[in-house]
């Protein structure tokens, strides 16, 4: 490829093992993920799509008895080393699979990290609050409700809150754990098409079981099993021409 049309690397990934006590969850994983596109994680049920996601956040220090090696860059800058894991993680912000409202206010839900990270002036606040709701297409839907609580939102309308709650503290990656599989067939569409949005000024991350999803969505798609990165390559080349037996076998849904 020439050097000119390569896509820059924002995060790379070289020799990751993770363990959970004695359990190899992990195993030697290696890729590199492309800035301003979506990379899809597809594979069956605990194959560790998702703790790999949790791991470019450092999520997993949350958990028991879990140990990694290896190496994870973020801009070439080692993030399991001693860092500053706050500000990881306003730099690589989360979504969830089920939409996770804080109860209070939509405006609270989404000052809620500035307002962590000490901004207090309202006018500040207040244009920050628009900006992200502007940014994750629910400020038509909401304006006129911001002081009004965050659960009584549609579940699709949550989930762009949490979305927008994210992009709130600017971050520069956005790692989204099935963000679709808890919503109706037209809440999952504005979602993809706000992804296709958002990645003109994000890096995404996706966990999704679903493959349709996978090849509308995503530039990239890694496939998991069993712990270990089995193929990595472009949407295009995964769902039309994969390298390995087994990523074919999943595309066509004969297992997972």
């Amino acid at each position: 490829m020439d050097e000119r049309l390569k896509p820059d690397i924002k995060i790379s990934v070289r020799g990751l093992n993770l363990y959970y006590g004695l359990f190899h969850a992990l195993k030697n994983i290696s890729m590199d993920i492309c800035q301003n596109e979506i990379t899809a994680l597809i594979g069956p049920s605990g194959c560790g799509k998702s703790t790999f996601l949790k791991t470019l956040n450092r999520m997993n220090d949350l958990a028991e008895n879990v140990r990694i090696n290896g190496s994870i860059k973020l801009d070439g800058c080692e993030i399991l080393g001693d860092i500053d894991v706050v500000d990881l993680r306003r730099r690589v912000g989360m979504v969830f699979q089920k939409p996770n409202p804080f109860p209070m206010s939509i405006y609270d839900n989404v000052a809620f990290g500035p307002r962590v990270q000490g901004i207090k002036k309202k006018s500040v606040l207040d244009d920050i609050v628009e900006e992200s709701l502007r940014a994750a297409a629910l400020w038509d839907e909401v304006h006129d409700r911001l002081h009004k609580n965050a659960l009584g939102i549609s579940g699709g309308q949550q989930q762009r809150l949490c979305i927008a709650r994210a992009l709130a503290t600017q971050p520069e990656v956005i790692l989204m754990d099935e963000p679709t599989s808890a919503l109706d067939p037209i809440s999952t569409m504005s979602i993809e098409e706000l992804c296709s949005q958002l990645k003109e000024d994000y890096t995404i991350v996706m966990v999704t079981h679903n493959m349709q999803q996978a090849s509308r969505i995503s530039d990239r798609t890694a496939f998991f099993l069993l712990g270990e990165l089995i193929e990595y390559d472009t949407t295009k080349k995964i769902f039309s021409r994969p390298k390995d037996e087994r990523t074919e076998r999943y595309i066509a849904g004969k297992f997972g």
